[in-house]
């Protein structure tokens, strides 16, 4: 069997925590009955050997399919991945996600997609990440009394992700202490404000109001004062017509959104503005975790 989960991109500017889509880039993991165990890694990570000893995915498998099943049974696991790692483009949200549903595929037991998310939440405590990896989509998310409640909406074919990767990691523990601990009255009323604008203009597919309602005032310019060159990123593909720019979850990717006819302008300014960071242009993955036999 096989399992494929998107990556997403959280935040999307105003939207703390809450706001999250899902983009056309995959992790996928095959996982085959074997006589021992074993891990084979291909893609991103494939040069770090702790991920082979130490996976996160394994951990949380092995926890759900003891649950399940009472059995011991030795796996062979083949991960194949194009999200990087800690960049903001959700690779431990997939993590998470694609070890429960394997877990409970692997078992031969139907998990409907709302109560994978909701066991996802005891691994990751914010929805705006592991909704769009369970669903696809552009997503809105609260977590109510241990409960995600969610509204999804299908992105549309006539836009692009494009995302700039740059050569280091931000810390997303080091980024959540760069924040202020209080805000004042009129950066919430701002962020509350160009939150719901967004959506809005998401759900009615207005991408021209993308720009203004993207606008943040409560975490982008303190995480990117950690990497000062992403304000040059994000300036850069404003000017050369990106519909929105802000940063991915905490960074350190920087994520845009463009019509199709410019994205690939866009891709082509980018790389020759930052040569040393990778620039990747995508559609928007609309399904989710897919579980294939």
């Amino acid at each position: 069997m096989r399992i494929s989960v998107p990556a997403t991109s959280a935040n999307l500017g105003p939207g703390f925590d809450t706001l999250g889509l899902a983009i056309s880039l995959h992790n996928q993991v095959s996982i085959k009955p074997s006589k021992f165990h074993s891990v084979s890694l291909k893609g991103e990570g494939s040069n770090n050997p702790v991920l082979k000893d130490n996976n996160m995915f394994i951990a949380i498998f092995n926890d759900f399919y003891h649950n399940l099943s009472q059995k011991k049974r030795h796996f062979r696991f083949e991960f194949s991945n194009e999200i990087p790692l800690s960049r903001g483009l959700g690779s431990s949200s997939a993590v998470i996600v694609s070890a429960i549903a394997s877990a409970y595929a692997i078992e031969g037991i139907k998990i409907e997609k709302e109560k994978l998310l909701n066991l996802a939440l005891a691994y990751e405590s914010h929805p705006d990440n592991i909704t769009p990896a369970v669903m696809g989509g552009f997503n809105v998310a609260t977590v109510h009394e241990n409960e995600v409640k969610f509204i999804k909406k299908d992105m549309p074919r006539s836009v692009k992700a494009i995302v700039v990767i740059p050569n280091r990691p931000m810390s997303t523990q080091l980024s959540r202490k760069a924040l202020p601990f209080k805000y004042s009255k009129e950066d919430t009323i701002f962020n509350i404000s160009h939150s719901s604008l967004l959506t809005a203009a998401f759900i009615n597919e207005d991408w021209e109001m993308l720009r203004n309602a993207s606008l943040d005032k409560i975490h982008q310019k303190y995480r990117m004062k950690q990497m000062p060159e992403l304000f040059d990123v994000q300036k850069t593909a404003l000017k050369h017509g990106a519909l929105m720019s802000t940063l991915s979850g905490s960074g350190s990717t920087l994520f845009s959104i463009a019509l199709n006819e410019d994205a690939k302008r866009i891709e082509s300014e980018l790389h020759k503005r930052f040569p040393h960071f990778r620039v990747l242009t995508r559609g928007f993955d609309n399904d989710g975790v897919v579980i294939k036999d």
